[in-house]
Order: C-alpha cells, then sequence, then structure tokens
C-alpha cells in the first residue's frame, strides 16, 4: 500500500502557503528568543542570521526532493530510497521525537503565557486543556486542520508585522520606551555587542536552531496538496524571505528598542515591548496571538507526525495502529500516540515547571538537526542518481550543491558538538544522544527481519490473491 493512499488531497495552494508561514514562525521565536536575549546580548542576531542560512539551504533541498516525488512521507521516503531503510527507520523515529517534545514545549509555552493572565490557575491543566484542543481538531478532518492553520498562522503574520512597523518607527524617531531610548546605540550600549562574550552566541545555536523547527513540514503538506508541483516551489521559496525579515530582523529590532538586559526566559519579548509601550491592550493582545503560535505549532506536530508515522506503519516500522485511518481520512492511530507523549509531557510540567521548556526545546533539536541532516543528504543521493541518468533532477533544485550540503552538514554537526558545554539543560539532551541511538538500532533490529518476511511474502503471493 502507498504511504498517500486514503488521504483526501484537501489542502489548495491558500492553506499550504499559511501552512509554510506557520512553519516559519513559532514558540521558539515568541517565546525562547527572550531568555536566548538575556543570555547572549544583541549578538544573538549572529545565530539567528547563520542558522537562517542553513535553514535555507534545507528547504531548498526539501525543494528538489519534493519536487522529485511529492509524499506525505516526506524525507523518510527520500531517506528509503537514496540511503537504506534503516536510514528511513531512524530518520522516522528521530523526527518523532522531535514533534513530541516540541509539543511539550508549546503546551509548556501556553501554559506561561496564560499565567499572564490567570496567575493562580494551575498551569499543567493548562497544557492539558490546551492538548485536547488540539487533539480534536486533528481527529476531525484535515480540511479543518488546514483551515484553522491558515489562521493561526494569519495572525502569527500580522503579530509580526505589527511589531516589525512599530519598532521600526520607535527605533527611526528615537522614542523614549520604557525609561530608555529606541535606537541602534542600544546594540552596543549596556556591554557591547557581545556583552557575555562570543562563546555564548556558539552555545545559542542549539536553541536557535529549534527555533527554526517545522520549516520542513510544507514538504510533509505535499502529499496532500493538489498541484504540488506548482505549488510547492512558490511555498517553498517563500520562507527564504519570512526567515530574513521575521527572524533575523525581528531579533535585531528587539536588541535595538530596548536594552538586552530588559528581555528574560519568563515572558515573550514581544510582549514586554508592548507592554513597555504603556498601551493598557497592546500587551494582551500580543499575548493571545503568541498563545495561538504555541496552539498552531502543537496542531502543526500531532498533524506531521501522524502522517510520517503511518508511513512507517505501512511498511511495518511502526506499531500497525499508526497505519489505521478514520472514516474522515485522518491517521488517528499516529495521531493519538503522538498525545500521549504530549500527555506525559504535562506531568513532567507538574513536576520541574521551571526547567521543562528548556529540556523538551533541546531533546526536540537532536530531532531538527537529524531530519534537516536526512533531508541535506538525501539531496545529494538525488544529485549523485541523476548525473548516472538513473532519473530526472527536477529544474527546481538546490544552490551550490552538493558543496553548501557538505558545510550545512558540518554546521549542524556543530550545533550538536557544543551542546555539552553549553547549560544543563543542553546536556541533558546531548546525553540522550547515546539513549536514542541504541533505543533505534534495537527497534530496528526486531522491524528488520519482519520488514524482509513480509516483502517476501508479498513477492511470493500469487496474482489476485490478498
Amino acid at each position: 500500500m502507498k504511504t498517500d493512499e486514503g488521504y483526501s488531497h484537501a489542502l489548495g495552494n491558500r492553506q499550504v502557503q499559511m501552512i509554510a508561514i506557520g512553519g516559519a514562525i513559532g514558540v521558539g521565536l515568541f517565546l525562547g528568543s527572550g531568555g536566548r536575549l538575556q543570555a547572549a546580548g544583541p549578538a544573538l542576531v549572529l545565530s539567528y542570521a547563520v542558522a537562517g542560512l542553513a535553514a535555507f539551504f534545507v528547504m531548498r533541498a526539501l525543494g528538489e526532493l519534493v519536487l522529485y516525488k511529492p509524499t506525505s512521507g516526506s524525507f523518510v521516503e527520500y531517506a528509503a530510497d537514496f540511503v537504506g531503510p534503516w536510514a528511513a527507520f531512524a530518520s522516522g523515529w528521530m523526527y518523532w521525537i522531535n514533534w513530541a517534545f516540541t509539543g511539550i514545549a508549546e503546551l509548556t509555552a501556553i501554559s506561561i503565557y496564560v499565567s499572564l493572565w490567570a496567575p493562580q490557575f494551575p498551569r499543567w491543566l493548562t497544557a492539558l486543556v490546551a492538548l485536547a484542543f488540539v487533539l480534536a481538531v486533528n481527529l476531525l478532518s484535515v480540511r479543518l486542520f488546514g483551515e484553522l492553520e491558515f489562521w493561526f498562522a494569519m495572525l502569527k503574520v500580522l503579530a509580526i508585522c505589527a511589531f516589525l512597523v512599530t519598532g521600526l518607527a520607535l527605533v527611526i524617531f528615537g522614542l523614549d520606551l520604557g525609561g530608555s531610548t529606541a535606537g541602534i546605540g542600544n546594540l552596543t550600549a549596556h556591554g557591547g555587542f557581545f556583552p557575555n562574550g562570543f562563546p555564548v552566541v556558539l552555545m545559542s545555536l542549539q536553541s536557535v536552531i529549534f527555533a527554526y523547527a517545522s520549516i520542513e513540514l510544507v514538504g510533509i503538506a505535499a502529499g496532500e496538496t493538489r498541484n504540488p508541483r506548482q505549488i510547492m516551489p512558490r511555498a517553498i521559496n517563500g520562507v527564504v524571505w519570512r526567515i530574513a525579515i521575521f527572524y533575523v530582523g525581528s531579533v535585531l529590532l528587539l536588541a535595538m528598542v530596548l536594552p538586552w538586559t530588559a528581555y528574560g526566559p519568563g515572558q515573550s519579548p514581544f510582549v514586554t515591548v508592548f507592554a513597555a509601550l504603556g498601551v493598557p491592550w497592546a500587551a494582551d493582545a500580543m499575548n493571545l496571538i503568541v498563545i495561538t503560535a504555541a496552539m498552531s505549532s502543537c496542531n502543526s506536530g500531532l498533524y506531521s507526525t501522524g502522517r510520517i508515522l503511518r508511513a512507517m506503519a505501512v511498511k511495518g516500522e511502526a506499531p500497525a495502529v499508526a497505519g489505521r485511518l478514520s472514516s474522515r481520512h485522518v491517521p488517528y492511530g499516529g495521531i493519538m500516540i503522538t498525545a500521549s507523549v504530549l500527555l506525559a509531557g504535562v506531568v513532567l510540567y507538574y513536576f520541574i515547571p521551571e526547567r521543562a521548556f528548556n529540556i523538551a526545546t533541546a531533546v526536540a533539536s537532536l530531532g531538527v538537526v537529524t531530519t534537516w541532516g536526512t533531508l541535506v543528504y538525501c539531496q545529494i543521493g538525488l544529485r549523485r542518481a541523476a548525473l548516472r541518468g538513473l532519473l530526472e533532477r527536477p529544474s527546481f533544485r538546490m544552490p551550490g550543491s552538493p558543496y553548501t550540503n557538505w558545510l550545512t552538514l558540518g554546521f549542524l554537526a556543530l550545533v550538536v558538538l557544543l551542546m555539552p558545554f553549553a547549560d544543563a539543560d543542553q546536556r541533558i539532551a546531548f546525553f540522550c544522544i547515546p539513549l536514542l541511538v541504541v533505543a533505534i538500532a534495537v527497534g530496528w533490529r526486531i522491524v528488520d527481519p519482519r520488514r524482509r518476511a513480509g516483502k517476501a511474502a508479498s513477492r511470493h503471493r500469487a496474482p489476485g490473491q490478498g
């Protein structure tokens, strides 16, 4: 059975474009950038720029692969085609790790945002209610998911644009904000551009990579998209300028509007800016929008992992329940598996609320690095196959390949190698790597014989049987 069989192909251009935008704007920017600014200072913009360049090459590699074969299996299918079935198994489960822990981080962020209005309400209960909502949306239909994600993404874009316009005006006119003057001077005042040194900027790369996570979601949506070969290049190219404007531009403006010392990990930096404006409703409006941003990312995580797990279940590489489709063409089995882990994350947050977000984002970033590395390496395989005349390479190609591939892979390796030298939460994630390697290796040893037996049985099955 094909991994896309049974899907409704209900996503149109409008929804795919917004899914791509939604993937490029997440809680890593809306919440995580506050703590990172406090740690690294204005030089954080360099981390975003370098990681953004890597993200650009990843997206172009994905674009070439999607045009070669649009599929909801995304990089899992490409890993099987250009590396081997073991790589598909490993990358699929690492992507699931990424989104499972990203979902925990998003639920944690939602509870932090809501506590601004209801500080006495249990944060773990807020996370539980948010999980129940996005689970219901995903189980109903892909059309509902696409429509909700369209509006979630629209709110994100409006929020970022409102901040960019406001921040630019504050900087240009040098207006007073919260007792300080907005302007370029804030980039070098209060300790200089590198107030805590250059190594701290390097150590921030892991969390910045997490901020860019989910830009690859548009590739998974290809399997449920009408006319993917027309829609996908536009959606993927659009991510490039979004990275430049929404991420690098926003962080640069945040550092100029207020001194870097004004930000912290407990509040969205965008809320901090609008609260400093003194407009009573502005901070509340921004807080509502960042809640929808976190809901959007959690919503997308359930969507993507449901499709990836089904693609793996079809090949016998995930529990059989993950391959089940509902009457509404929704892979409810895979969605429920991910939801169960998110529920465990709510329990984690109950016990260690002050560290749950950072631990979850650090572990999730391992999945992001694996996913990005898989896409970039698979594009190398596609290029090699095309040079040997085994397939026709799409006209939409990764620029600078294969040199940019190896540079990107080197950068991703650097991000992982720096983790044990950063904070305690990143060290926890780094020392999880051997456990993940062993778990995946054991899983493959169990799955591979079954997979081979299933293939042998299908080859020997007489025509017309089954």
